[in-house]
């Protein structure tokens, strides 16, 4: 029984170094493929593929919708 128990203490602390880990680390941009023409100065915060185009989040709330196969520019939407 005391060892089942410290085994289970253990694999909770485990667990619960884990989430502090991952959940502390700094969140790197996310990684835009290389044929994507961001306009400069911009920063991703997130991306969402879709099956003709790319929607990129930017850091300063806007939604830039690119063609996927070109990487242009379709639309810009500006989060209010």
């Amino acid at each position: 029984m005391t060892t089942l128990t410290v085994i289970m203490v253990g694999g909770v602390l485990v667990v619960i170094a884990l989430l502090v880990i991952r959940l502390s680390s700094d969140r790197d941009a996310p990684a835009i493929p290389e044929h994507l023409n961001l306009p400069d100065g911009t920063t991703a915060r997130a991306i969402t593929f879709g099956p003709d185009w790319i929607a990129v989040v930017t850091t300063d709330d806007q939604i830039l919708i690119l063609d996927a196969t070109q990487g242009t520019l379709r639309q810009t939407l500006q989060i209010h």
